[in-house]
């Protein structure tokens, strides 16, 4: 059996004893390594372990067997960790000095955040990164660890996306009925990459009080994502940007090319306001003015989880600012286009626009038109 340093996110024991499959009792020390510190990886929510004299990380010292090394391996070699020797003090130990191996990564990968601190990380990150944790170890002994890194974003934002459903606040159903009247028998996620689909066999209370078959049903499996419609109030006009869609080329549609508000999905840390704002500088290369908010919900309820947050944009939206934009990172090549907001409504009359959460922001926007544009022309 080897001896592990556990520094950072890995003093956190619910991740670790996920990261491992199994419950720790008495096997774990606390302990310290002279001379480094735990630091943030900036603008990313984990640690990283550098030397830095006169500084002393704190940590745990675990005995592992070669299943839990391989476990942590697996967790810790897709951030592009390697185990390397450390002398660590620890509490208890029967040397002062004990021998370890600590995760460590390539020098300057990741610029400093500052010092790390796990209090911190429980308040910001707990919460998504056990649910993270749970998905991708579940990749154990089916996936490279490489090809499972490769999948962690989505998974952050799938982990993000139950987090915001458990805590929403949501009017009760007319019938009474809760997730309280819901048993799962078995559940499985059959298919996972950059989407997922996730398989249930359950039970549900019917409207006569008693507890249904049971039934099997799935789920595609997405995350939340922010849709923004930007309005120029002053000029009387909006921005559609268009796109190639993959549902509309599954589905045999001739023009799978589709006009649709400015949207991205929700990242993990981050607010629906706050993508919808980037996503507006990323996609149309516009700094919104301000946000409204037209509505929360489900797209097609009976077959994805998917979630949107629907706004208004307020924005310029002069002469010649229409383009195309995207990340090439993500494969992304959009064209934005500037309608006078009669036309869009015409457009709309005609049966061009065929994106459901588009028709429903122009909709909302003509019923709210007159207050904005006079609130615009009272503040010119």
């Amino acid at each position: 059996m080897k001896t592990l340093f556990l520094y950072g996110s890995l003093r956190h024991i619910p991740l670790l004893e996920t990261v491992l499959g199994r419950r720790l009792k008495t096997d774990l020390l606390q302990a310290e390594l002279p001379d480094h510190q735990a630091h943030w990886a900036a603008d990313l929510g984990f640690p990283f372990l550098a030397p830095e004299a006169g500084q002393t990380c704190p940590g745990l010292l675990l005995r592992v067997s070669a299943q839990d090394q391989a476990r942590l391996a697996y967790y810790e070699g897709g951030f592009g960790y390697d185990l390397r020797p450390v002398t660590v003090r620890a509490e208890g130990a029967e040397e002062a000095k004990t021998p370890a191996l600590a995760w460590f990564t390539t020098p300057g990968r990741f610029a400093s955040g500052g010092a790390f601190d796990l209090d911190t990380w429980v308040a910001r990150r707990g919460a998504i990164s056990l649910r993270t944790a749970t998905e991708l170890m579940s990749f154990y002994g089916l996936r490279p660890a490489e090809e499972a890194e490769k999948l962690r974003p989505m998974i952050e934002m799938r982990a993000a996306s139950r987090l915001m459903g458990e805590a929403e606040p949501v009017p009760d159903a007319p019938g009474g009925l809760t997730r309280a009247d819901v048993v799962t028998v078995q559940a499985a996620q059959p298919y996972t990459d950059y989407f997922a689909v996730e398989q249930h066999v359950l039970r549900f209370r019917q409207f006569d009080g008693q507890m249904g078959p049971d039934v099997k049903l799935a789920s595609f499996k997405a995350t939340d994502a922010a849709l923004v419609l930007p309005y120029d109030p002053v000029r009387d006009r909006v921005m559609m940007v268009e796109q190639f869609r993959m549902g509309p080329y599954v589905r045999g549609d001739r023009v799978p090319w589709q006009l649709e508000p400015i949207a991205g999905r929700v990242d993990a840390g981050e607010t629906p306001e706050q993508t919808a704002r980037r996503e507006a500088h990323e996609e149309a290369g516009l700094e919104l003015l301000d946000l409204r908010l037209i509505m929360r919900g489900y797209p097609s309820p009976g077959c994805m989880n998917e979630y949107y947050h629907i706004y208004l944009g307020l924005a310029d939206l002069p002469d010649g600012i229409a383009g195309v934009g995207g990340l090439d990172s993500e494969s992304e090549n959009i064209r934005s286009h500037i309608f006078g907001f009669d036309q869009a409504m015409q457009m709309f009359e005609r049966g061009e626009l065929r994106v459901v959460p588009l028709v429903n922001a122009l909709l909302w926007l003509a019923r709210h038109r007159e207050h904005l544009r006079a609130a615009a022309q009272g503040a010119g």
